[in-house]
């Protein structure tokens, strides 16, 4: 099935899995297996989608990395439509790489890809997304304090850095509908709420990823096609792994989210 179908008949809220071993104890790698199995499945008819964001389990070694594999097999198994949040972004022949490495690996997920080397290292996400049944989402303004620093820089053609991004995704959005949303998506910050009504304006047929919901600050967002996205505040509510306070927090967000 599509990402995208899948994710839009669900809940709008993701959860985040960036696992931090100084939390789970002296065997951190089996508790960290058990703990995500066990809120993968207590969450699940909760959730839009599973985030897993490569960096902590890169973080891991070898045994992180098949760990990783493990846990987004195990969210299929669940029906979650999986996001692979590796912010991936190179040359063509590298981008290539990548796409094969995530969007043909595990079919009909999507994968998280930087967009400031161009086109050219675009093109091989979204013709891999279209073969697989996957969706691509493309930074467009991030959810750090810093983003502004070169996303929010004018053009002398007017607007800004991340006005030109979605312009230009907007345009690939249209080549990759299926039905009445692309698998051209786009992740904006929670962090930054004004610039999100503006940035949907600009694709309004292009899910937007929210990150950010909860530790750093940003709140849940109600509206179509808006993916609230709650990583430390969920996978750890009150700072610690607890399979009943996430159920109780992703309650709490739904609430909001309606």
């Amino acid at each position: 099935m599509e990402f995208v179908e899948e994710v839009v008949g669900r809940p709008p809220l993701v959860l985040g899995v960036d696992p931090r071993p100084r939390l789970h104890g002296p065997e951190p790698l089996t508790h960290i297996r058990r703990y995500s199995l066990e809120l993968m499945e207590a969450l699940a008819p909760r959730l839009g989608a599973v985030k897993f964001q490569t960096a902590f389990f890169e973080a891991l070694g070898p045994q992180g990395f098949a760990l990783m594999h493990e846990l987004i097999v195990a969210a299929r198994v669940l029906s979650l439509p999986v996001i692979i949040d590796a912010k991936r972004g190179d040359i063509g022949s590298t981008a290539e790489a990548y796409a094969e490495a995530y969007l043909q690996t595990y079919p009909g997920s999507a994968l998280t890809v930087n967009p400031y080397l161009g086109s050219d290292a675009l093109e091989p996400f979204f013709r891999a997304a279209r073969q697989s049944g996957g969706a691509v989402f493309v930074l467009v303004k991030t959810s750090n304090p810093g983003s502004g620093l070169f996303q929010d820089l004018p053009l002398a053609s007017g607007g800004t850095l991340y006005q030109a991004v979605a312009d230009y995704l907007a345009q690939q959005a249209e080549q990759q509908r299926v039905g009445d949303w692309s698998r051209v998506a786009a992740v904006v910050g929670a962090t930054y709420p004004e610039q999100i009504g503006e940035i949907r304006s600009r694709l309004p047929h292009s899910l937007l990823l929210l990150p950010g919901l909860g530790a750093q600050g940003g709140e849940a967002l109600r509206g179509a096609g808006l993916l609230n996205s709650a990583s430390r505040a969920l996978f750890y509510p009150g700072g610690q792994p607890s399979v009943e306070e996430a159920v109780r927090q992703a309650e709490r967000y739904l609430a909001v989210l309606g």
